[in-house]
């Protein structure tokens, strides 16, 4: 959390954003949140979660946008977590932080089932993760926002790239490969059937798993108008970390994967070419978010701690994320 953020909180914030809900106080439980507060509560019918943004990240618009198209999804068949109104039929409440900013809450129900913790995938799930990623694409090809105001940035906007400026000034190495790598992006043909509005997120730690092997997402909050195979990018950028052989792991995650998402959508095998540009540039992003939220000379987070040990060395020597020829592997074979 930023600190200018966490400095503007106070219980009152969060008294008000459970009444705006008609949340009894009593059931809510505080969740981690990285960039949000979140909060699990109990509802007549089933248990929510209330998310409480800042206008320092995110207008009112951008979050109704956000949850706009979650909830075209939702109605087009994709398991994601269905966006709540509050008392007032308002899917976002304002609530004034006293120093001429906005705490903006939003509320969604509760995924079902539990967190994939890893490291092994069945091909059920892989399938299953494939298969509603290609269905959230291929809605992405029909989906207009209710409202023109609500419209999702695109993925060059600078609120996603301001954070290149907490990478350290005497970082200048690191700090011209993520131009360069913006550039590179910003070169790549801007094809209707090849871009959308992605969630930019989908790793297994924004979605549940239920009994049946069914998959809900939530965390939209990064939403963009991006290539569609920038998702499939950081879908492997997390799957890989910490896998003893990232090859074969990459080519077992694969051939789960993909057959589930060429039955939903036929994306141009040509673009599976850049998911290293792409993984680069979440490699990128999370080093500069790091600088930005913690000490980095005091680091106490061990995720964090193990991220950042030799990165900058190997982002200066220009190694890829990973080390496997995307180029050259065999797309087809999983086109049914």
């Amino acid at each position: 959390m930023e600190e200018r953020i966490r400095a503007r909180y106070s219980d009152r914030i969060l008294t008000e954003a459970l009444a705006a809900y008609g949340i009894a106080e009593d059931t809510v439980r505080e969740l981690d949140g990285f960039e949000s507060y979140i909060y699990e509560f109990q509802g007549s019918d089933t248990p929510g979660i209330l998310r409480i943004s800042h206008s320092i990240r995110r207008t009112g618009d951008m979050i109704r946008g956000e949850l706009d198209w979650i909830d075209y999804l939702h109605r087009g068949g994709v398991g994601v977590s269905k966006p709540l109104r509050s008392l007032q039929g308002s899917w976002v409440e304002s609530l004034e932080d006293g120093r001429g900013g906005f705490f903006l809450t939003s509320a969604f129900e509760k995924a079902r089932g539990e967190p994939h913790r890893g490291p092994e995938w069945s091909a059920g799930l892989l399938w299953e993760y494939g298969n509603q990623i290609g269905h959230m694409h291929q809605l992405a090809t029909t989906y207009q926002p209710a409202n023109s105001d609500w419209k999702r940035p695109y993925w060059n906007d600078p609120i996603h790239h301001q954070v290149q400026e907490f990478i350290p000034e005497a970082e200048g190495g690191i700090r011209q490969l993520y131009r360069d790598v913006v550039r590179q992006i910003s070169q790549l043909p801007a094809e209707k059937d090849a871009c959308g509005l992605i969630h930019q997120d989908p790793h297994q730690g924004n979605f549940f798993v239920d009994g049946e092997g069914k998959i809900t997402f939530f965390d939209f909050d990064d939403s963009s108008y991006s290539w569609f195979v920038e998702d499939i990018a950081l879908i492997l950028f997390y799957a890989v970390m910490g896998q003893e052989d990232p090859t074969r792991f990459t080519v077992n995650f694969l051939e789960g994967f993909l057959p589930g998402y060429f039955a939903a959508y036929p994306l141009d095998l040509k673009w599976f070419r850049e998911i290293p540009l792409f993984m680069k540039m979440r490699e990128l992003d999370l080093y500069a978010v790091i600088h930005r939220s913690f000490d980095v000379d005091n680091l106490e987070d061990p995720w964090c701690k193990w991220y950042l040990e030799g990165r900058a060395e190997r982002l200066l020597k220009g190694k890829p994320y990973l080390e496997f020829d995307f180029g050259g592997f065999d797309y087809s074979v999983f086109r049914t």
